[in-house]
């Protein structure tokens, strides 16, 4: 496969919107990209894989996920066409995978070579500020995330999401992007737990559901935080 394919898509990607698709052709020859298909389920990175490679995702989605000490997943995130993977590991010297990255769905990935990362930094400032403000952008992403994680109950963690997800869609009923089984993976609960959880919170009148929707009735969650 060839970046001729898909220099559109690149020139509109916030990383290297500052180049034109003819130059995105220009820069990057054979041997120093590669475009790869993944089928849905493969892996594509395991946990402590050596990252070698910039990449970014063209077409499908990439969950990023952990398998905690009793077997079951955690997803971290999900990552869509655009987002980047590895940023912040290619040039580290630990550059391994802390967590397996793999295809929730048919998917191509442009792997690129680090020297034409540092060639184009060298090209043009503005697209190393970008990539220095992506790598930095990431890192606090990654901080929400484990801050997420590491709360211990299950009410704060749905309250974090339904609060956070209240602030962003700026209403109270919130529209879920994905299954409420998938959400429970995200949030790292037990999907039994998750919905016995969800039922009491109904129950003392705090939200209400439906198979795609998440309603809050409460005015704050100060009070309830702390619930088991």
């Amino acid at each position: 496969m060839n970046i001729f394919n898909y220099k559109d898509f690149l020139a509109q990607i916030h990383l290297f919107n500052m180049f034109s698709p003819d130059e995105i052709v220009e820069f990057f020859k054979q041997d120093k990209y590669e475009i790869k298909k993944y089928n849905k389920n493969s892996i594509i990175y395991l946990q402590n894989e050596k990252c070698i490679t910039f990449d970014i995702i063209l077409e499908g989605s990439v969950a990023v996920q952990r398998i905690d000490e009793n077997g079951d997943v955690l997803t971290i995130t999900t990552l869509f066409p655009g987002d980047i993977m590895g940023g912040n590991l290619v040039f580290s010297l630990n550059n391994q995978y802390p967590m397996t990255l793999i295809a929730t769905n048919k998917c191509k990935i442009l792997h690129i070579k680090k020297d034409l990362m540092i060639e184009l930094c060298q090209i043009n400032r503005e697209f190393l500020i970008i990539l220095l403000q992506c790598f930095s952008d990431k890192t606090l992403i990654l901080a929400d995330k484990v801050k997420l994680i590491s709360i211990k109950s299950i009410r704060d963690k749905i309250f974090e999401f339904l609060n956070y997800e209240r602030y962003m869609q700026q209403s109270n009923i919130i529209n879920l992007s994905v299954t409420k089984k998938e959400l429970a993976e995200r949030l790292g609960i037990q999907r039994p737990s998750f919905f016995r959880e969800l039922s009491k919170m109904k129950k003392e009148g705090l939200i209400d559901f439906d198979s795609r929707t998440i309603t809050i009735l409460y005015e704050g969650c100060e009070q309830n935080v702390t619930q088991p």
